[in-house]
């Protein structure tokens, strides 16, 4: 399991830039996103993880480092990829593009050279000046619905040495700004993004440290301790001033009355008043393709949607916890019903 040093990154992600300008490695760039915060909003992902979660929808964020994958309805099968690829890591066969992890050191040459964008390089590396200017493309968008800019991941605090400049440039050119962390990465990392963040976005994903540690690879201690400073900073200070809690609905995981119990009664007692917006957001299994083009296993891939009443179930407990019950949301795709299912569901509450 890779264990990603919490402290990397504090400073400069990247101190070998000659410029000294910060630059960060991003995932990915997406617009017109309603799910990030209020308003149309431009979410960008950076790469890089900590945490480890078995149900992880975005496998190719845990990595902080760009790697490739092969999208096989693209390839035209002319084998110029693996011509450049400097590695000798891939394979053309009759099942599709095999490519060796242990020698892909995702420098992008086969994406690059590849005339059907087969090859598609997850992760580059972007200038501070440079992003700012990208997002800020988007400003109409933001002027008219109320939204702005969101830090997702991955995990933005593990680049907290462009995170912080990031946010506070784009503060300053009156855009609203959130932060949506998982909560483990040192303090002053939190420390760096929150002045310039208008609201942050917190995942409670276990209550339990035990089921925490099985399901994400570490307890929940630090992410615990982080969500009370956050709260506490956000009392003495202007920003952020507005603070969502997210929680994943997942079978057989997260998706249980004493977990979602567990996370309102601890919210009740710890950040009463702080927290404007508690969402469920239910499973979806749309992210298969996505292990498969990383030659990885995924435990959930049959898994199906969770039941509308399963959700709403869920969403009773969490307005029953203490909790203020307008700030519970339930969000996301769920499976149709049969009478069939519908026995299910009561024999199993």
């Amino acid at each position: 399991m890779q264990i990603l040093n919490l402290e990397n990154h504090l400073i400069n992600p990247h101190p070998n830039n000659q410029t000294n300008s910060p630059q960060a490695t991003i995932l990915e760039i997406v617009r017109m996103s309603t799910e990030d915060g209020p308003g149309i909003r431009t979410t960008v992902f950076f790469k890089g993880c900590p945490l480890q979660c078995a149900w992880c929808h975005n496998p190719e964020s845990i990595s902080a480092k760009p790697q490739i994958w092969w999208i096989g309805s693209r390839c035209i099968g002319c084998r110029t990829c693996l011509s450049v690829c400097p590695e000798s890591a891939l394979t053309l066969t009759e099942t599709g593009m095999k490519i060796d992890r242990s020698r892909c050191t995702g420098c992008g040459d086969c994406a690059e050279a590849c005339p059907g964008t087969a090859m598609d390089q997850v992760g580059k590396v972007w200038k501070l000046d440079d992003l700012v200017a990208e997002v800020v493309k988007d400003r109409a968008y933001f002027d008219a619905s109320g939204g702005g800019i969101t830090l997702s991941g991955g995990e933005p605090t593990l680049q907290a040495g462009f995170a912080g400049p990031f946010l506070k440039a784009l503060r300053e050119k009156g855009l609203h700004t959130a932060l949506d962390t998982c909560g483990l990465c040192v303090r002053e990392a939190l420390d760096q993004t929150l002045p310039y963040a208008a609201m942050v976005l917190f995942d409670m994903k276990l209550i339990d440290p035990v089921a925490h540690k099985r399901l994400t690879g570490h307890d929940n201690r630090r992410i615990l301790e982080n969500l009370l400073h956050v709260a506490d900073y956000m009392r003495s200070h202007l920003y952020p001033a507005e603070m969502w809690v997210r929680t994943p609905l997942i079978p057989n995981a997260t998706a249980t009355p004493e977990n979602i119990g567990g996370i309102g009664r601890f919210i009740h007692e710890n950040l009463s008043g702080m927290v404007s917006r508690w969402e469920l957001c239910a499973f979806n299994n749309l992210c298969r393709d996505k292990y498969r083009r990383l030659d990885q296993p995924w435990a959930f891939e049959n898994e199906e949607l969770l039941l509308a009443s399963v959700v709403n179930e869920l969403a009773d407990t969490a307005r029953r916890s203490g909790v203020d019950p307008d700030i519970v949301i339930a969000t996301g795709s769920t499976r149709l019903e049969t009478e069939e299912t519908r026995q299910e569901v009561s024999s199993e509450l």
